[in-house]
């Protein structure tokens, strides 16, 4: 628990663009097969050869740590109930945004310390890009071949207002929800990015009003976090993990400018 989370950084970093280099290699092929898991999602192979890679690599890192990939999220709550510390993975967030080929998929890679994410890495394979942070360090932004610049969440928010909202998931209480914003600039994005988009100041909020996972959110989470950001249910709770048996978040929102009060405008979702 006293390992420094400056020195995991830089590892794990590296371990996050090794698996974008996998996913890379099948997403730049002519074909790849999709496969339908019992929760109804897709799987590709790059989702399985992503989480190969990262949780060898992370074991091998800090063996004492375990490591919880969506792709081996059958761990029973009796086992991980005991977690003080753990990995939580998400090897290709994204997956529809992967198949469509729009390049807004990532790979999300969390340490999480007593139920909160207090290091994330999301890496952008398709942009070649990271996003990292880690609590008492700070965030970061790197660029394809550029060095790391330090992001910070708005703390006044723009006007008009950029919400960034799913590509693949949009309803009447996110529709609601905008109403009650009034003029806004809608930023369409898919995967975690949405979370780093407010991490770096490049959108105001994201209201997630629909079912996420805990894998889904745990690495941009840290990341905004470390930059200023909040992530919080619809009661200003912030968003814990590895609480209880089930691995679906509440709904969220995701904000730095504290004198808008976006809890209000999220009523009734």
């Amino acid at each position: 628990m006293d390992r420094d989370l400056r020195d995991l950084l830089d590892p794990v970093v590296q371990i996050a663009r090794d698996a974008g280099r996998e996913i890379l290699e099948i997403y730049e092929s002519a074909d790849f097969g999709v496969e339908t898991k019992d929760d109804h999602s897709p799987l590709t192979a790059a989702d399985r050869a992503s989480h190969l890679l990262i949780v060898r690599e992370l074991q091998a890192l800090t063996p004492d740590i375990p490591v919880m990939s969506e792709e081996s999220a059958a761990i029973p709550f009796e086992e991980r109930a005991g977690w003080s510390e753990f990995w939580l993975v998400d090897p290709l967030d994204g997956t529809k945004e992967f198949i469509k080929r729009n390049g807004e998929f990532t790979v999300n890679i969390a340490l999480i310390r007593d139920h909160d994410p207090v290091l994330g890495v999301v890496h952008v394979p398709a942009r070649d890009e990271d996003y990292y942070g880690a609590r008492g360090h700070g965030a970061f932004l790197r660029r394809a071949g550029g060095a790391a610049e330090a992001i910070t969440a708005r703390a006044e928010s723009a006007d008009p207002v950029r919400v960034v909202g799913s590509r693949s998931h949009r309803g009447a209480s996110l529709e609601a929800f905008l109403d009650r914003v009034g003029p806004h600039e809608m930023v369409p994005m898919g995967s975690s990015l949405k979370i780093c988009l407010v991490a770096s100041g490049a959108a105001d909020v994201y209201p997630r009003l629909g079912p996420t996972s805990e894998w889904d959110t745990a690495a941009a989470q840290a990341v905004v976090e470390c930059a200023g950001g909040r992530v919080v249910d619809l009661e200003g709770r912030p968003i814990r993990y590895n609480t209880r048996a089930e691995v679906l978040n509440p709904y969220f929102l995701v904000y730095a400018d504290t004198g808008r009060d976006w809890l209000d405008y999220a009523k009734g979702a």
